[in-house]
């Protein structure tokens, strides 16, 4: 089905390419518009309602990239021009489609669309626009198209989507590949869904979805940091993608050892300290080019004093990947409620972070880590799966603190949508605080151990 999208897109690229040169009515233009449009009816046949979406030189079809059209210009072109998304819905007239191709052609030309082909209101079935925007059905006016995308966007899919991995892999052990890029894909959309970064990050509802929320907030708070640091937008994926699958290997864990609110037995804890060799052998088994992300499951508990887990013959410096991932693994466990412990406040682990700091975490990352949390405190959104994203709808910091206290004030109305609060306890952390089989990082500083 992918070399039908791509049809469909080369076909769509071409006729707004001949569009550009020719008038209505003349007969190339008639040509190419009609070869498009018959590739979007031959795409629907087995994909009545296809979806796309260009995030720079990527083009994702559904929740798969399109590895024929990497680098593809167009998409490029379609996304700066604010056209990022695209839904056909199953009846798509020839007159609508032509209709269509000329708005898109007025974003990405800059060139208003001539008065005979356009209406001052029309019904649109075809949408189009900047993703993360909350749009509306059915009477649309054409200047009101790009920011009205009826597109809302929250973290229901990719959460789906990462509970069907952790299912694939535990019934084939074969990692699907294109399902964990194109959730980081769409994960960095919804970080950037306006010109301020966002970092959205999950609450559990059931202790057992603990696995894929903490799956996709670590990899959210890794391509954060990655950014923040200064890589390029490849790493920062490449980052994603490792922060998204280092606790791959705890699908071969037991449910009752995973899940265990007590502390864990030897016997048990054994079995749970094998999660980073089992994760990093299904990676690199999987897909060999994948070798970052195996290395980070396989070192994301080792120390930076030589602590940690799995026990190596000869001592070697972690990658910086993995020492990044251990960090954003460590807050999120801290983070989050579990059976033996309730979350901790965002300032206090920012303060065990920065105790930690040498023994325990990379004392460069550590501190751009804690940096980045306190100045971008304003932009982290606590979510569940439905609720759609806030959306920084202005860079000015006054409208920032609007966005902020109607987030805040929602979320004491709904318990749903919440910016983490202010504050530290000032208790220390004692060694009572945390089990070491529940969650997902080390901390050695302070007597607190997070678990696996």
């Amino acid at each position: 089905m992918s070399a039908g999208a791509a049809k469909f897109l080369n076909a769509f690229a071409q006729s707004l390419a001949t569009m550009g040169l020719y008038k209505g009515g003349h007969p190339a233009r008639q040509r190419a518009i009609d070869h498009s449009f018959e590739q979007l009816k031959r795409l629907q046949e087995n994909d009545p309602s296809p979806q796309f979406s260009f995030l720079g030189l990527d083009v994702i079809y559904g929740k798969s990239a399109l590895r024929e059209l990497k680098d593809w210009d167009w998409g490029l072109r379609l996304a700066n021009a604010g056209v990022q998304r695209l839904e056909f819905p199953k009846h798509v007239s020839r007159d609508e489609y032509e209709a269509f191709l000329d708005e898109v052609l007025g974003r990405v030309s800059a060139v208003a669309v001539e008065s005979v082909t356009r209406s001052p209101e029309r019904r649109s079935t075809i949408k189009f626009g900047a993703i993360g925007v909350r749009g509306t059905e059915g009477v649309q006016r054409v200047e009101d198209l790009l920011p009205t995308a009826t597109i809302a966007y929250s973290l229901g899919e990719e959460a789906d989507a990462i509970r069907w991995l952790h299912d694939e892999v535990q019934m084939t052990g074969e990692l699907p590949l294109l399902e964990a890029e194109s959730v980081v894909r769409s994960l960095a959309v919804a970080m950037h869904g306006d010109r301020d970064i966002v970092i959205p990050l999950l609450q559990i509802k059931e202790f057992d979805q603990y696995t894929t929320t903490h799956s996709l907030n670590v990899s959210v708070l890794a391509m954060a940091l990655a950014e923040y640091i200064g890589l390029g937008p490849k790493d920062v994926r490449a980052f994603g993608v490792a922060g998204l699958l280092h606790d791959l290997g705890k699908v071969r864990i037991p449910k009752e050892v995973l899940t265990k609110p007590g502390k864990l037995t030897d016997e048990e804890w054994t079995i749970m300290r094998r999660h980073p060799v089992d994760g990093a052998k299904i990676i690199f088994e999987s897909d060999r080019q994948l070798d970052l992300a195996s290395a980070v499951a396989y070192e994301h508990h080792i120390m930076i004093d030589g602590g940690g887990y799995p026990a190596r013959h000869f001592r070697r410096e972690p990658h910086r990947a993995s020492k990044l991932v251990h960090i954003c693994d460590v807050y999120d466990a801290l983070r989050t409620n579990r059976p033996y412990r309730p979350a901790w406040e965002s300032e206090r682990v920012l303060e065990q972070i920065e105790r930690g700091a040498g023994p325990d975490f990379d004392a460069e990352l550590a501190r751009a880590f804690i940096k980045m949390m306190r100045q971008w405190e304003r932009r982290v959104a606590v979510v569940d799966d439905k609720t759609p994203l806030p959306q920084m709808a202005s860079a000015a910091q006054s409208a920032v603190d609007k966005a902020v206290a109607a987030a805040k004030a929602a979320a004491r109305a709904s318990n749903t949508v919440g910016a983490l609060r202010d504050g530290a306890e000032a208790r220390e952390a004692g060694p009572g605080d945390a089990n070491p089989g529940g969650t997902s990082g080390d901390s050695g500083s302070a007597g607190v151990s997070v678990g696996a």
